[in-house]
């Protein structure tokens, strides 16, 4: 595995984008992520699309992020994620002994025969590690810091805790990122600008960020202006960022996340 940039996420099939069914992974896995003092920087949502996975995961493997891919790994015409897989690793699909021997195990415990068809969910990308599924036996697999899993949360969010622990440890945080904010009452976000340059400028290691609202019937137009990132540096950028929207006469209330 390959020095290791950033968190992502495909979230596959057809089912998903047509709105026939709704989208679990994404708020599942960054729990999974923030329980561990990690965070997504970025998700994808895809149909069933071979040639589309193909060049998707073709950019993701030369990204060296750890990419974890839900969906699409089993049998059926409709189910690419494999063979896109190795489309975009460049190398063939072939029966993992690994996984063939959990699949034979699973279908003796059931009294049910071994068919090729059945067989064909344990081909993996040549050079796949297998992924252990603690559900039905059937393995997931990972192709350098790629982690395929599938649709069914029951079984993949359980996997993809197992990657998590077995492989990035070393990764964890154990004083994640913080946030604070304030809102601004009439505050006009392009006029900030300079105040949030500088704060990113004088504070490395934080982002700032600003969320405008034109307001409801029962809170006046704001903008949410705050700072996230090294817990040690976010309470005196926040100091800060309240004496200068007090030195522009505008008002302000701190946001409350619930510490």
């Amino acid at each position: 595995m390959g020095t290791v940039k950033g968190f992502g996420a495909l979230i596959i099939g057809d089912e998903i984008i047509r709105g026939k069914r709704q989208d679990k992974h994404f708020e599942k896995l960054r729990a999974i992520l923030a329980a561990r003092g990690l965070y997504l920087d970025w998700v994808l949502y895809m149909g069933d699309n071979r040639p589309r996975l193909v060049e998707t995961l073709k950019r993701s493997l030369a990204s060296d992020d750890v990419v974890f891919s839900f969906g699409g790994i089993g049998s059926t015409p409709d189910d690419h994620t494999r063979h896109a897989a190795a489309a975009a690793a460049g190398v063939p699909l072939a029966l993992h002994p690994e996984a063939e021997e959990k699949i034979r195990a699973r279908l003796a415990s059931m009294d049910r025969p071994v068919t090729p068809t059945i067989l064909e969910m344990g081909a993996f990308p040549v050079g796949s590690r297998i992924i252990p599924n603690p559900f039905n036996g059937i393995p997931g697999f990972s192709y350098a810091d790629h982690h395929f899993v599938p649709g069914f949360p029951e079984m993949s969010w359980p996997m993809v805790e197992w990657v998590l622990d077995t492989y990035y440890r070393d990764r964890f945080n154990a004083t994640p990122d913080v946030e604070a904010a304030i809102l601004v009452w009439d505050g006009i976000e392009g006029l900030m600008v300079d105040l949030m340059q500088k704060i990113e400028r004088d504070y490395p290691g934080l982002t700032v960020f600003s969320l405008p609202s034109v307001g409801t019937e029962t809170r006046r137009r704001h903008v949410e202006l705050g700072v996230r990132g090294r817990p040690e540096l976010v309470p005196a950028a926040m100091v800060e960022i309240e004496a200068d929207i007090a030195r522009r006469g505008l008002s302000f209330d701190r946001m409350d996340y619930g510490s």
